[in-house]
């Protein structure tokens, strides 16, 4: 699990439309990426939603945003279609990227157990540096506090 100063771990992973995208591909920008449970669920599409209205912004301040699950292209293609999304969506269906970043979580709903994305978002410098990370996240206004630290970067 990457730490708060260290490099973030490089990935390649297929992207909504069928491109493959790697980390290292955004060097010499920011990178927002962000982790959600699942496509077309109420708390993503809202999280989603927020990053796209705000992508200009993030662009302006010298960011791209990634938006990483495990459900495959083809749902990422349904869902960024049906809701207008911009920003870009990665399909981890292995759940190795989410493994290295430390947010394939044990989660529990209704008293049963089970495995899933802790929704989190990390935020990496221009040279590949982890500088800052939310887990846990809350939806409302995350999009909006991100976009502030990738200001301040």
């Amino acid at each position: 699990m990457p730490q708060t100063g260290s490099a973030a771990p490089d990935f390649t992973l297929p992207r909504d439309g069928g491109e493959e995208v790697s980390l290292s591909d955004f060097r010499g920008q920011k990178v927002v990426l962000y982790f959600y449970p699942k496509d077309d669920t109420s708390g993503c599409t809202k999280q989603a939603i927020a990053f796209s209205e705000h992508l200009g912004e993030f662009e302006a301040a010298g960011a791209v945003i990634l938006g990483v699950s495990k459900d495959s292209v083809k749902k990422h293609d349904k869902f960024r279609d049906k809701h207008g999304l911009k920003v870009a969506l990665l399909s981890d269906e292995e759940s190795d990227v989410c493994e290295r970043y430390g947010v394939w979580k044990e989660k529990s709903m209704y008293g049963k157990t089970y495995m899933g994305i802790e929704r989190s978002t990390f935020l990496i410098d221009a040279e590949g540096v982890l500088s800052e990370e939310w887990r846990k996240v809350k939806v409302s206004e995350h999009a909006e506090a991100v976009l502030e630290a990738v200001k301040a970067l």
